[in-house]
């Protein structure tokens, strides 16, 4: 049996529009790692055309664009975070450890609360 542990998931909502949450974060750092959206679809098993939306949403909600892309081409394409991008990211992560910290007191009650599931996975 695995441990009983929080897992929490925030998402910052701009209208009905999800402006960034935990999977838009991943294709952020999958972005400023491989510099280029195609490569962090394919890393992150996303196709190119759900990872190009999920990056025009980002840009459409926020002030400033978090991510260029360059077109293809003879010298390739490719795509970099702006300043926007890496402040964005690193708020992101930044709320969602916080989060995690101010959650923790009442997780570890709860935790502490939980039935012993061993029985139900015993084999009748």
């Amino acid at each position: 049996m695995t441990a009983p542990r929080l897992a929490l998931s925030l998402r910052l909502l701009h209208g009905a529009a999800i402006a960034i949450g935990p999977g838009k974060a991943d294709l952020l750092d999958a972005i400023a790692a491989t510099g280029s959206i195609s490569a962090a679809a394919r890393a992150m098993g996303l196709s190119y055309r759900r990872a190009w939306l999920l990056v025009e949403t980002m840009n459409a909600a926020f002030a400033t664009p978090l991510v260029v892309a360059n077109r293809g081409g003879g010298g390739g394409g490719g795509a970099v975070l702006t300043n926007d991008g890496v402040a964005v990211l690193g708020d992101f992560r930044s709320m969602t450890a916080a989060a995690g910290t101010a959650a923790a007191p009442a997780a570890a009650r709860l935790i502490a609360r939980l039935a012993d599931t061993s029985a139900l996975e015993a084999p009748i």
